[in-house]
């Protein structure tokens, strides 16, 4: 009955993320159908990789006909990310998880998803994890489907709506946890500053990529919220009582 409960409520979890994957992958579909790829194709790429940035990244490459090695190292590159992700989640995993558990997990790994999964109150398990992924694997399909069948029928207007659609959705996953924790504020606050300056700055912005500029404000944004505000652990604050109470037997 509990693992049954971990995927409904992973998969209660996981409903806004599906629905907006199926508003943002629209863009996608018809982003990639305009750049000549059949929206079958189209559809099958979004199933297999699951990444935004990627998957516009792989399919502008794909229609200037750059070289096999080139697509692959710069969608490597831009998804660079998912690999602190999974590093973050698997140390919520109980050690006895299979790897064939992990390695499924680690297919479904995108932004929205670990920012949830991360989240969890309890420990981190499969069944969780996978009620998670369910709509936004479905959504972020579909909506591909969809919009490469529709094309052109819809306004520009509309389409830019959708693409800014996946940001807004992200910084509504930011605002509650940033509410109750100045440590998420601050790093937040970090973030957008070492972004900010990587945008700005003409050399940085011209020769560093998106990807590997969202792997470094991430690790020094991480880092120096880890130092300014650390995380107690229950021994340290069974440290702190025992000082307390040393204090008071002093006095």
């Amino acid at each position: 009955m509990e693992r049954q409960f971990d995927f409904k409520r992973g998969f209660i979890d996981g409903l806004p993320i599906g629905l907006a994957y199926l508003a943002v992958s629209f863009s996608f579909g018809i982003y990639a159908v305009q750049h000549g790829m059949p929206y079958w194709l189209a559809t099958i790429l979004s199933a297999s990789n699951i990444t935004s940035a990627g998957q516009f990244a792989g399919v502008t490459m794909m229609a200037e006909m750059a070289a096999i090695v080139e697509i692959f190292f710069t969608v490597l590159v831009i998804n660079a990310r998912y690999f602190l992700m999974s590093l973050s989640l698997s140390q919520q995993l109980d050690e006895k998880t299979p790897a064939w558990k992990r390695l499924i997990m680690a297919y479904f790994i995108t932004d929205e998803i670990f920012a949830v999964a991360s989240m969890s109150r309890k420990s981190l398990n499969f069944k969780y994890f996978m009620g998670i992924s369910v709509l936004p694997l479905i959504g972020w399909t579909l909506g591909t489907l969809l919009g490469g069948l529709i094309n052109n029928a819809l306004p520009a207007s509309l389409q830019n709506a959708l693409a800014i659609a996946l940001y807004c959705m992200f910084i509504a996953l930011i605002i509650p946890p940033a509410r109750k924790s100045k440590g998420i504020v601050a790093c937040i606050a970090i973030s957008v500053v070492i972004t900010c300056i990587f945008y700005y700055t003409p050399y940085l912005k011209d020769y560093i990529s998106s990807g590997i500029r969202v792997i470094i404000a991430s690790i020094i944004s991480a880092a120096i919220t880890a130092w300014l505000f650390p995380i107690k652990t229950d021994d340290d604050e069974k440290k702190e009582e025992v000082k307390e109470e040393e204090a008071c037997n002093t006095k």
